[in-house]
């Protein structure tokens, strides 16, 4: 500035050294401080951007930005111990939990497995509470019972959830409701997976031999009346496995697995289906169609193969 300010001022002198009553040269002065000034000014502006840099606007960029980071984020499939993260203290996982559930990634999808602090929440629904209101059971996420145990040893009963994660990092609506009936809308997160388990063995994996297998089940969903009995039957050929699993209840009248219907194969007594395994050791979904409603309803479930009970018949 000092310079620029030295500059100006030896201009000037030199105009009036060289003769006031000029006006063409005092005009001649005016425009070359006009440039001067004008140029200063351009220098404290900032540079022009290219437009390959500053043609997406601020919005864009971040959403770009966020793209990338949930497409880092991906997981493999297997077990996992994950962060769950609500907007509200009423509504949070169990204090023996950690703040954590169980997050199962299979074929790409995540469902996430959480324990409550008592069995107050009733039902969830992953949306807006006013679409919950509208739905049926067989659209909502039910309850499990499970069991906590705290640092004193006491235990306790309480209702868990599975509930399906469409992204980590990255907030959903999950609506429930509580004893009094009504619904309330929440945001959660789920963060920080850790790999606790490696992928379950396919069913194909040829370590399994050929034969026919007792194995224990876990099966979750419903309401929780209606139950596939376990153990199950399961054969295994030509690296193939299926299981033989029959229902507490006559009132299936089909099954639907990975797409595919499957009719039963009785006709007295409980159903009894065939279906393919197609994992060992994490749910797998399965849909059953229940005539005993005033109509027939599709519920969904899952069930869970453990390799680890099986033995040869």
């Amino acid at each position: 500035m000092k310079k620029y300010i030295a500059l100006v001022m030896m201009l000037l002198f030199s105009a009036y050294l060289g003769g006031c009553g000029d006006k063409s040269s005092t005009q001649q002065f005016e425009i070359t401080a006009d440039t001067i000034i004008s140029q200063k000014e351009t220098d404290k502006m900032p540079s022009e951007a290219s437009p390959d840099e500053n043609d997406k606007m601020p919005s864009e960029a971040s959403q770009e930005k966020n793209t990338t980071k949930n497409e880092a984020v991906k997981l493999a499939d297997g077990i996992y111990t994950a962060e769950f993260i609500t907007d509200s203290s009423m509504f949070r996982v169990n204090e023996t939990c950690d703040g954590k559930g169980t997050l199962t990634v299979a074929n790409g999808e995540m469902t996430i497995h959480i324990s409550l602090g008592s069995k107050n929440i009733l039902k969830l629904y992953r949306g807006l509470a006013e679409d919950a209101a509208k739905e049926d059971d067989d659209k909502l996420i039910l309850p499990t019972e499970d069991t906590v145990t705290y640092n004193d040893g006491m235990t306790e009963e309480v209702n868990g959830f599975d509930v399906p994660v469409p992204a980590l990092e990255t907030e959903f609506d999950l609506a429930l409701i509580g004893k009094k009936g009504t619904w309330y809308d929440h945001k959660v997160s789920v963060s920080n997976p850790v790999l606790s388990e490696e992928p379950a063995l396919d069913s194909n994996d040829q370590s399994f031999e050929d034969g026919i297998y007792s194995v224990k089940i876990s099966f979750e969903g419903g309401t929780g009346k209606a139950q596939i009995l376990s153990p199950v039957t399961v054969t295994i050929a030509d690296q193939k496995a299926t299981a033989t699993v029959q229902w507490n209840s006559p009132n299936y009248d089909y099954m639907l697995v990975d797409g595919e219907k499957y009719l039963p194969i009785n006709t007295e007594g409980n159903s009894v289906f065939e279906i393919p395994v197609l994992c060992f050791d994490q749910p797998m979904s399965i849909v059953g169609d229940t005539v005993a409603m005033s109509k027939p309803h599709e519920v969904e479930y899952t069930i869970t193969f453990h390799s680890d009970t099986m033995e040869k018949e």
